[in-house]
């Protein structure tokens, strides 16, 4: 079943739940700064296992210390949905306490 694409209301009230994350055209994206190399490939490592348990997955870059993500639902032709926001809120249970870039 494809997932239902969100209104304009419900992405505004689930981006307001998630600090740090922002709309950028049909996406929602956030970047992390890390203390490390090290420490931003190994958050990589542990959003791509989550990402692999969602069955989801974004747009995932590694810098030097820093981690960028940008996500939308393919399968709901490029709209939101609720799989966009779990992410969301997974990647913020792993990443506690690292600034947006």
């Amino acid at each position: 079943m494809t997932p239902e694409p969100l209104s304009q209301k419900e992405i505004e009230d689930r981006l307001a739940e998630l600090p740090g994350w922002s709309l950028d055209g049909d996406r929602i994206g956030r970047s992390y700064r890390l203390g490390s190399h090290f420490a931003a490939t190994a958050l990589v490592v542990h959003i791509a296992q989550t990402q692999e348990e969602l069955g989801h997955h974004s747009d995932l870059t590694l810098g030097y210390n820093t981690v960028a993500l940008s996500v939308h639902t393919h399968s709901a032709n490029g709209a939101l949905t609720d799989l966009d926001f779990e992410l969301a809120r997974r990647v913020e249970a792993l990443a506690p306490g690292h600034g947006a870039e």
